[in-house]
């Protein structure tokens, strides 16, 4: 019977390649990539999926539906499609969502036979404000019993953590004067931004190695002569687990209130992107994917990458027993959000990569269709995980 899933996922590869290729080559960004989820929504909807948009707000994110009117367990695959500026689909992202609506229409082709429900949800603005996020708040995956999610990559990872993060911003208000001849009239805005800076330099030095803080000066003047009443910074803080990183986002807080007192400006602090928690991989359905995987070819899968950024399927993660692996696509020199990542993606490897993830998500679905105890280790795993 897992045959016939390698087979469904060949007989559709060249539109699977065809369609990765074309999200590729049209790029488009986070919140508007209305032409790739029309064509990953179309695809679906040729195989029998019932197709639901404007998921959670997000007008270019789908909830496609293929349900055997038979009981058995709801398997979730996660796609995603939005690009990077300037260097288009650096992160793969074209790939994503083609590998899951492949996963997810093979699968289905079995339904009548073993029972069960396949969710395709795709989830866009992962670079930016994850749809995933909301997803996972708003309880869209609340009749689902395991999500999954592959990613290119330079080489073949099992699904391992991210770092959760917060991505905040400060706002500096301060009074204008000039610089020369009233000085002491003004109000430096531009001075409390910098003097954040500084602060969360010295903070450096007192947070463990999981924590990463890094930021950018968006407004910090018109003019040299003019004293800046106007000054906002972004910071990305992140760290290992949510609660640690609660703790040290406070301290980076109190870096620009301290900045504020010191300089005399009004300080405001927002969320300038939606926060991302760390990524809870559950480790029997990771071992189950790997296992498929393995079966189908793929001959070197290294463990989970030691360096790693932030990813909204951190926060499915907590909701759902969840995994989020890499797949190689050839070349293992390759470095994420670049634009030879990018060029990569359209290579013949990369299509080979593509029906493996595919390819693999769809036989571990099926195996949690069929096996209810494994699928029953996989859920008290998941919730001796949220527990602990």
């Amino acid at each position: 019977m897992k045959s016939r899933i390698s087979q469904e996922v060949d007989k559709l590869q060249e539109v699977l390649f065809n369609l990765s290729d074309s999200i590729g080559h049209n790029p488009e960004l986070g919140m508007q990539e209305f032409q790739s989820a029309a064509k990953l929504t179309g695809l679906l909807k040729e195989h029998g999926f019932n197709v639901e948009m404007n998921i959670c707000g997000y007008e270019t994110a789908f909830k496609a539906v293929y349900d055997s009117g038979k009981s058995g367990a709801t398997i979730a695959f996660l796609g995603e499609y939005d690009a990077l500026p300037e260097i288009g689909h650096g992160c793969g992202h074209n790939m994503i969502g083609v590998m899951a609506v492949g996963a997810g229409i093979s699968l289905s082709k079995l339904l009548s036979d073993i029972g069960g429900r396949v969710v395709v949800l795709g989830t866009p603005a992962e670079e930016t404000m994850g749809a995933k996020v909301a997803m996972a708040r708003d309880g869209i995956l609340a009749d689902v019993d395991a999500a999954l999610i592959v990613h290119p990559h330079g080489k073949t990872h099992t699904s391992g953590v991210s770092l959760a993060m917060d991505a905040l911003q400060f706002k500096f208000k301060g009074q204008t004067s000039h610089a020369a001849a009233a000085p002491e009239k003004g109000i430096n805005a531009l001075d409390a931004v910098i003097q954040t800076f500084n602060g969360i330099n010295a903070l450096r030095q007192h947070v463990t190695s999981d924590v990463r803080i890094h930021g950018i000066i968006t407004k910090g003047g018109v003019a040299a002569n003019i004293v800046p009443d106007h000054a906002v910074a972004q910071f990305y803080v992140r760290a290992r687990k949510r609660n640690a990183l609660d703790k040290v986002v406070e301290k980076v807080k109190n870096c620009a209130r301290a900045s504020a007192l010191a300089t005399g400006a009004e300080l405001s602090i927002s969320n300038y992107e939606l926060s991302y928690d760390d990524m809870n991989t559950n480790h029997k359905l990771s071992e189950t994917f790997n296992i498929n995987l393995q079966a189908i070819g793929e001959t070197n899968i290294n463990p989970a990458p030691e360096s790693y950024g932030s990813i909204d399927m951190g926060n499915i993660s907590y909701v759902v027993p969840a995994i989020h692996p890499y797949i190689g696509i050839g070349n293992e020199t390759l470095v994420g959000h670049t634009v030879e990542m990018a060029a990569a993606t359209f290579t013949p490897a990369a299509h080979q990569a593509l029906l493996r993830g595919a390819k693999a998500m769809a036989l571990t679905g099926y195996d949690l269709i069929t096996n209810t105890s494994l699928l029953a280790e996989i859920k008290k795993e998941f919730t001796q995980s949220i527990n602990s």
